[in-house]
């Protein structure tokens, strides 16, 4: 149980964190998601903290629905483990970090297979893995367990964004009959990409975001309804790969410098799991060359650096929510 104090000393540290990076990182952003998203929108800052025992924090723009994209990648491939049991999905879809682009046509040939469920081929196995008769029942399930995760039964697919996804699908599409002539996907091609881009027109907010993260800290169980969302025996599976590929290209230095288990998405969102502690979600859409939110990756970095959240830092150097004790003589 969190204490009426450190609820507060978060508080303070959160709302600082807001204000120290609101102005932060404009010269640095190389895009936006999407490209003619108007002015106003382009300023959105939200971030949010979950504490596994239903303690939450806010700070900005954590009312503001954006879409998963990329993030959902996460939980849809809880959803295949759950569906298909670890031996089975990893021979469909491996573990190791690709060094490529997240879009990039690219497998690990030697194991005839994408390199991870992160990045689009490997997600877009993960989609095909879901059981269900068709688009619709994979869909609703898919949908049912995001609800789970956030504790928020309103969740829902944009149809507006699923049909603008739709619309510029080609590399997808692409990428889906390339696997299929490799024996990597199965079944009907339009329906494996409608799957997967419907989890990625979800919305969300950064305050449902780090309830997501919550869960996933909190060993799969919902913190806040005490739903179980997945498997425990999946939820270090899961996280695991957030931490090694979960950063596009830049997960082998965000793993070694911020080393918070943490999933982006083109819509500036982040979600960042701290095992048995916490969740994170930030929203901000300016883009960095990698895909990644500037701001988010900054704010990120200093939580590790600042507060000591690095999971192979000391636990003495943490100082998130806690008082700073003086250096040892």
């Amino acid at each position: 149980m969190v204490a009426v104090g450190e609820q507060e000393l978060v508080r303070k540290q959160l709302d600082e964190l807001h204000a120290e990076y609101r102005d932060f990182g404009e010269d640095q952003v190389v895009s936006y998601y999407p490209e003619d998203a108007p002015e106003d929108q382009r300023h959105f800052f939200g971030l949010a903290g979950t504490n596994v025992d239903g303690t939450q924090w806010r700070a900005g723009d954590c009312t503001v629905p954006f879409p998963l994209h990329s993030v959902s990648k996460v939980f849809t491939y809880g959803l295949a483990l759950e569906d298909n049991g670890m031996e089975a999905t990893l021979a469909r879809v491996g573990l190791e970090p690709s060094g490529d682009p997240f879009n990039s046509i690219s497998f690990d040939e030697v194991h005839h297979r994408p390199y991870n469920p992160m990045i689009n081929a490997g997600a877009l196995v993960a989609a095909n893995l879901v059981a269900g008769k068709d688009v619709d029942e994979k869909v609703d399930r898919i949908l049912e367990r995001y609800r789970a995760y956030a504790g928020n039964p309103g969740l829902a697919v944009d149809q507006r964004i699923l049909r603008a996804q739709l619309r510029s699908n080609d590399r997808n599409l692409g990428l889906c009959y390339i696997m299929r002539s490799l024996g990597m996907v199965t079944g009907d091609i339009d329906e494996v990409v409608e799957t997967y881009l419907s989890a990625c027109s979800i919305t969300v907010t950064a305050a449902d975001l780090s309830v997501m993260g919550a869960t996933l800290a909190n060993g799969g169980i919902n913190p806040l309804t005490g739903e179980r969302a997945v498997a425990r025996e999946y939820v270090r599976d899961i996280v695991s790969v957030m931490m090694t590929c979960g950063m596009y290209d830049a997960a082998g230095q965000w793993a070694n410098e911020v080393g918070i288990p943490a999933k982006s998405g083109v819509s500036g969102d982040i979600v960042c799991v701290l095992p048995r502690y916490f969740g994170f979600g930030v929203f901000s859409p300016g883009l960095d060359a990698h895909g990644n939110s500037v701001r988010g990756v900054a704010l990120c970095r200093e939580l590790s650096e600042t507060f000591g959240l690095h999971v192979f830092a000391d636990p003495a150097d943490s100082r998130f929510g806690r008082v700073a004790q003086p250096e040892p003589a």
